[in-house]
């Protein structure tokens, strides 16, 4: 059986509907910012947190665990400013809880999400694994933290984990199903499918001033399907004892602007956009493009959907939960 932490969430859901095709699924969500309606009906749930040193014992003792993949944390990037007490119980001390019981029970094999926020500002165009990781924020620094400790524990306890450190995920479930449902939304790709849905007024953009072909901040955005195949072949890569220890980029490797998204949301929902420009948000990097050759060339990983197959999934999912008559703001 395989535990998914934090498998309420936006990737976490995304994983699981994946991934109890070929195993086993128990999730652990404190539904803090998760919904258990997104966990598939397969899965087996149990609310809890993975801070809660009693609680995890007893999911240990209780089910055959063979893998643990930690998708649980705190990750609002201006709030990790804010409230960095927070981020770091929750993301850095609340894992440790994680790791000692793993340990405790014998399980020894662990994929953790992270984030391209550990790279802090870029000093290159396209950015592989040996980019520096000099995270500026609380939430980038905590992911980073959690990544050394972990590589720490593979050396003196025999720990095997992989690291994937995710640039953009975006897009929903080819279902529509299950998609993106964060409050407050921070990501520009809902952002501008709920104001393009009429749930928004406006979308903001934040500087057009950058060094970038058109002024605005380019990211790179992966499909969150995508995401979730990479880490079932991360884990069957672990189980099969083909991998001790990896960090992997997870990323389309081209970078889109803010202007070029708003763009390709109005071309293929046909709607078009009130957009505001405001001055530029402290801590943006100009670009953020990965480099996911390494994760090819050892698991033999790409993506497959490109940023309008993104933007339809996403669409899509937005559609069928406003026709729900449920908010999501």
């Amino acid at each position: 059986m395989i535990l998914v932490a934090g498998g309420a969430g936006y990737i976490g859901s995304h994983l699981v509907k994946e991934l109890v095709k070929k195993e086993k699924v128990i999730v652990i969500d404190n539904l803090s910012t998760g919904h258990q309606k997104m966990v598939d009906e397969n899965a087996v749930f149990v609310k809890g947190d993975i801070g809660d040193k009693s609680f995890l014992e007893e999911i240990f003792a209780s089910f055959p665990i063979k893998a643990v993949m930690h998708f649980a944390a705190n990750s609002l990037v201006g709030e990790s400013v804010l409230h960095p007490k927070k981020y770091y119980e929750n993301n850095v001390g609340s894992t440790m809880t994680l790791l000692h019981v793993m340990l405790k029970y014998g399980v020894k094999h662990l994929i953790f999400s992270s984030t391209a926020a550990t790279y802090g500002i870029p000093t290159a165009g396209i950015i592989d694994e040996t980019h520096p990781t000099l995270p500026i924020t609380p939430y980038g620094q905590s992911k980073l933290m959690v990544e050394q400790i972990i590589q720490d524990y593979a050396k003196a306890y025999d720990l095997r984990f992989v690291s994937f450190r995710y640039f953009n995920a975006a897009g929903a479930h080819d279902s529509g199903e299950i998609g993106e449902l964060h409050s407050p939304e921070t990501h520009l790709i809902p952002i501008v499918l709920q104001h393009l849905a009429g749930v928004r007024k406006k979308v903001s953009i934040f500087g057009d001033d950058y060094d970038t072909p058109d002024g605005t901040c380019m990211r790179d955005y992966i499909h969150v399907t995508d995401i979730a195949n990479a880490h079932i072949l991360a884990l069957e890569s672990l189980l099969e004892g083909n991998r001790a220890t990896a960090i992997y980029n997870l990323g389309n490797g081209q970078g889109y602007s803010v202007k070029e998204i708003i763009e390709t949301c109005e071309r293929l929902t046909g709607v078009k956009a009130n957009v505001d420009v405001f001055e530029r948000r402290n801590g943006d990097p100009a670009r953020l493009v990965a480099s996911s050759k390494k994760i090819e060339q050892e698991l033999g990983w790409v993506p497959k959907r490109n940023i309008e197959q993104i933007i339809v999934s996403a669409w899509k999912w937005h559609q069928h939960h406003k026709s729900l008559g449920t908010t999501i703001l």
